[in-house]
């Protein structure tokens, strides 16, 4: 009823128009950056390596990585190399990517 009465109600000005216009551009440019970074940054826990062990198994929320680096590493890959479990299996090649062998006198359960 009241754009009946008021005829310029249902419509924008010029400079309403160019401000909607400018928030939209800047949307798009935002989503577009996220987007980007989001697709080219690199992940801290990608790949295990330089002494620090990444390994990924399943949970009950889906999934869980578990990262360790120097000391813990060591210890999380001697377990690993003497136990036979999912998890020791799953985190062997991934201490040899990381450069942790196993101690001598330890014998890889298999």
């Amino acid at each position: 009823m009241y754009s009946k009465t008021m005829p310029r109600a249902g419509r924008l000005s010029t400079r309403q128009k160019r401000v909607f216009a400018a928030i939209g551009v800047l949307v798009v440019v935002l989503l577009g950056g996220l987007g980007l970074w989001g697709a080219l940054s690199s992940d801290g826990y990608g790949a295990s390596g330089h002494g620090c062990v990444n390994v990924t198994i399943a949970s009950s929320t889906g999934g869980a990585t578990l990262h360790y680096c120097g000391a813990k590493a060591r210890s999380f890959c001697q377990q690993s190399y003497q136990n036979s479990d999912e998890i020791s299996r799953k985190a062997r090649p991934q201490c040899a990517l990381a450069g942790i062998s196993p101690s001598p006198g330890t014998s890889a359960a298999s």
